[in-house]
């Protein structure tokens, strides 16, 4: 980076794949000198340690009787990043997620004029394929998105979803999201393995936020298909809405003694080398960052044929695609991949070495920065 910059982080502090990015990528711009402030409702999942470039601001919407219980979150974080960047002389704002983050961020440039505040919208996924096309956000998405100074998609994929739904004539960048190579490697023999699993079993791993989009009834139908053949484990991590159901469903199926729910865990990285395979069945994914941080790991994926996950994984090559509920099709995959050992340790390797090559971490942030600079000439 050709100068240290003052940057503002809006995101969800969760363990999704937009809070994840938002703070990876946060600790990145730190770590070549720039100051970075996080302004968010809760300290970001992934944000630990001690960083004098890295900063917390916590959002709060007050409460008064007449809001009931809809506090105004976006006026409130609008508020926010206005007075952080007053304060701080914040050169740009980036905002992870369009509604309502980029609509805060106009509210807060609107604000400070005359001073001109630049901000950078990150499309992550649902916020246009799902919350963005709900009638009562539709246009104030679009909005949003044209009175951003640069927008970016995770992927090729949504970038054309946005094109085409939104009807935007704003200039979009595809920067895919990245993984640190270093964190997320193989591992050797694994103490966590000895305790997720017994000796002979192999294990199967699901990582997401509990959606139902995730698909998970398909995560459990193809593990039950597969440990009638091969002394098998299943082992999920995560917490959300679908939780309570898919315990239901592994009780029915009468396999609730071979899943494991470990429920959020922010250490993933110690936990993902240890499977065998991982699934990932969505009925949408704009990318998959889950999958990414899979192979980083050498661990094989198996996931949809939809979406920007085509974009990660190169079917037969890297991975494995089929359509979201052809269980047949997975549990045929991963048979094969249980069953031979040199075939599964390739799929692994040839995996890690995409993610090196073409999602490292310092590539990725390299072309946010290069998006911010150019932001920054242009509203010199």
């Amino acid at each position: 980076m050709s100068t240290a910059l003052r940057v503002g982080i809006v995101c969800y502090p969760s363990l999704g794949g937009s809070g994840v990015i938002a703070t990876e990528l946060g600790k990145s711009l730190a770590r070549l000198g720039s100051e970075v402030h996080f302004i968010t409702t809760s300290h970001p999942a992934r944000l630990s340690g001690y960083d004098e470039r890295v900063y917390f601001h916590k959002v709060i919407s007050e409460e008064y009787p007449l809001f009931g219980q809809y506090t105004p979150y976006a006026l409130s974080l609008a508020a926010k990043i206005r007075e952080v960047a007053e304060q701080y002389t914040l050169d740009l704002v980036h905002v992870h997620y369009a509604i309502p983050h980029a609509t805060s961020a106009f509210l807060a440039k609107e604000m400070l004029k005359p001073r001109r505040l630049p901000t950078v919208t990150t499309l992550h996924g649902t916020d246009i394929t799902l919350v963005g096309m709900m009638p009562s956000y539709y246009e104030i998405t679009r909005f949003s998105i044209e009175k951003s100074d640069a927008v970016t998609t995770v992927s090729e994929f949504l970038k054309r979803e946005t094109i085409r739904e939104f009807r935007v004539e704003h200039p979009i960048d595809v920067i895919h999201n990245f993984v640190d190579t270093e964190l997320f490697r193989p591992q050797g023999t694994s103490p966590a393995r000895c305790r997720l699993a017994k000796d002979g079993e192999r294990i199967l791993m699901h990582v997401s936020n509990f959606r139902k989009v995730k698909n998970l009834p398909v995560v459990l139908q193809v593990f039950n298909e597969v440990q009638k053949l091969i002394p098998a484990r299943l082992v999920l991590v995560g917490d959300g809405p679908e939780r309570e159901s898919t315990e239901r469903q592994a009780h029915a199926l009468g396999i609730e003694r071979k899943v494991s729910f470990l429920g959020d865990q922010e250490d993933v990285a110690d936990i993902l080398p240890v499977a065998d395979v991982f699934l990932l069945p969505s009925q949408h994914e704009s990318f998959g960052l889950a999958a990414l941080e899979a192979m980083s790991c050498g661990v094989p994926v198996v996931g949809s044929r939809i979406g920007g996950l085509p974009e990660v994984i190169e079917h037969e090559k890297t991975g494995f695609l089929c359509d979201p509920n052809d269980v047949e099709c997975m549990k045929a995959i991963v048979l094969g991949l249980l069953k031979n050992e040199t075939l599964r340790r390739e799929i692994g390797q040839a995996s890690r070495e995409r993610v090196e090559r073409l999602f490292n971490r310092d590539r990725i942030v390299s072309q946010y920065v290069e998006t911010y600079e150019r932001v920054l000439e242009t509203a010199a």
